[in-house]
């Protein structure tokens, strides 16, 4: 399954958190928000379909979010969990480690905000517009 999220870029964006990266609703970010790649996005997790919420829910699915502005992109991958509640109403977190909360998409991330693609840094950094594409399968 597929699910797709417009976020835009901020001028604080600075990308060196170590272990999640964070997407959110809100439209501001301060510089202590070093895990905050996308600000303002157009849908949360609260719009996800229910099929889609059950797979991420199940350890077996694999997630991969793929990450697209003008000039950078960045492909990463993690997992499901059955912990996962998907109720956050403003912010999605990419975890690299195996913490839950109702703001985590996925754990055990093999990216976090300091890993990502330069390009893509930059563009956010710029204000550019970023393409947020969360896939599902289930691993076999």
């Amino acid at each position: 399954m597929i699910f797709k999220i417009i976020a835009k870029g901020h001028k604080n964006v600075t990308s060196r958190h170590k272990s999640t990266f964070e997407i959110t609703k809100d439209p501001e970010l301060t510089l202590s928000g070093d895990c905050i790649v996308g600000v303002d996005m157009d849908r949360t997790m609260l719009d996800f379909p229910d099929e889609f919420k059950e797979m991420i829910a199940d350890s077996s699915t694999k997630i991969t979010v793929d990450l697209k502005t003008e000039n950078g992109h960045d492909e990463i991958t993690g997992f499901g969990h059955e912990d996962l509640t998907l109720t956050h109403p403003t912010d999605i977190v990419i975890r690299k480690s195996d913490f839950t909360c109702s703001r985590t998409l996925m754990i055990k991330a093999d990216k976090a905000a300091r890993d990502l693609d330069e390009k893509l840094i930059d563009d956010l950094k710029n204000e550019k517009i970023m393409e947020v594409t969360i896939k599902t399968s289930k691993n076999s």
